[in-house]
This record gives C-alpha cells, structure tokens and sequence, in this order.
C-alpha cells in the first residue's frame, strides 16, 4: 500500500505506509504548511506503517508548529514508537521546567 494524504482545510488525512522511499512526498505536502494556515490536524488512523524517518517527519511539523506558535494536534493510536517519541519529548520538557523551577 502507498502513501495518500487527503485533506479538508485544516485537516489531513494520511492513510497506507509512511517509510524511508516516501517519506519525502509527505514533507514536500507539509513543507510550508504553516505558512498557509494556522493550525493542522493530522489524522494518523489510517497508517498501516511507519518507520524512524516518518517519525521524524511528523516530529519535524511539531517542532515547527511550536517555533511558530502553530496548533498541531494528531488523531489516531499510529505507531507505538511515534507515541513514545512524543511522550519522551513531554517528559524532558517537564523535567526542564522543574529545573528551571529550581
């Protein structure tokens, strides 16, 4: 199954695998995606695969959606390793503010 991403203004479907050989269309689609909008929903339930380099993609749209003050939110279970991923990143966010605290 290949990669199709549909979409409904702000709200982004992405269905099939999401891997090494593909991952450069979904970044072309996303690659100025807050320059057009505001916020983006991406809706991972359809995802059947996806290895390190989706992750990465998917992380790298957070990270601009948090440097450009952007609302980004994913629907879907996905992927173990992309949950985890995230979660990590809320649990060192977390400790940095009880540091700072501190």
């Amino acid at each position: 199954m290949e990669l199709t991403i549909k979409n409904n203004h702000n709200y982004f479907e992405v269905e099939g695998i999401l891997v090494k050989y593909n991952v450069h269309l979904f970044q072309k689609k996303f690659q100025h995606i807050f320059d057009k909008r505001d916020g983006l929903t991406l809706n991972i339930t359809g995802l059947n695969r996806i290895d390190s380099f989706g992750i990465n993609a998917i992380a790298k749209i957070h990270n601009e959606a948090i440097s450009r003050q952007k609302r980004f939110s994913i629907i879907g279970l996905g992927n173990n390793e992309l949950f985890n991923h995230f979660k990590t990143i809320e649990s060192v966010e977390n400790l940095e503010n009880v540091v700072a605290i501190l």
